[in-house]
């Protein structure tokens, strides 16, 4: 007796979730968490509503996964640029170069941080989008008050600095170059605010 093999149930997957999710997120990060629709993120994923279900789960699912996403990228690169052990300016130079060029970038025109530029607003009555927005500003004030200490035990800073109040400024004026990219900030303001901050921490003396 010839016995036939039973057939998959199901289309086998044909798209990447990862590069759905990354399109996902550019058309939130384009038109905000509220005005963006079902029917953008199909023609923004290419995937059926059915498909976007069964991909990410609802609307708000996906919008999370996005957030997280964006959250897990900012923390990666934070530690790689804090990473190497050269002086206090040098660090902080290059996270704040790097941001106002990526702040910059957008097909419809600067769109500075995913986080900043859609959560904020969603965050006022959706604890779960401010549990995550929460969440990444205390890693991001983390990271930078990490990279300070390392900063005041090799003497780039005074041992009696306040480091949790300069990461949070230091955090303040990465957000606050998310407002102004979006507001029609050129990139030279944005890198303005970047050395004003590193000299505020760093003090002029050390340039």
């Amino acid at each position: 007796m010839v016995q036939i093999e039973p057939r998959p149930r199901g289309r086998p997957r044909t798209y990447d979730p990862a590069v759905a999710l990354d399109q996902a997120r550019a058309a939130f990060w384009n038109t905000g968490y509220a005005a963006t629709s079902l029917d953008d993120l199909s023609a923004a994923t290419g995937l059926n509503r059915p498909s976007l279900y069964g991909a990410f789960g609802d609307k708000k699912a996906m919008y999370i996964q996005a957030l997280e996403k964006s959250r897990a990228e900012i923390n990666v690169s934070l530690a790689a640029a804090f990473a190497p052990e050269d002086h206090l300016r040098t660090a902080l130079t290059r996270v704040y170069e790097a941001t106002a060029a990526i702040y910059m970038r957008g097909e419809a025109g600067p769109r500075g941080c995913f986080l900043i530029g859609t959560a904020v607003t969603e965050a006022v009555d959706d604890p779960d989008v401010r549990a995550v927005l929460a969440a990444a500003l205390a890693e991001i004030d983390a990271a930078f008050e990490g990279r300070i200490r390392r900063a005041m035990e090799v003497g780039n800073l005074p041992g009696s600095s306040d480091a949790a109040g300069m990461a949070r400024v230091a955090t303040g004026v990465l957000n606050g170059m998310a407002v102004r990219a979006r507001a029609g900030g050129d990139l030279a303001t944005l890198r303005a605010m970047g050395a004003s901050v590193v000299d505020l921490i760093c003090g002029r003396a050390g340039r």
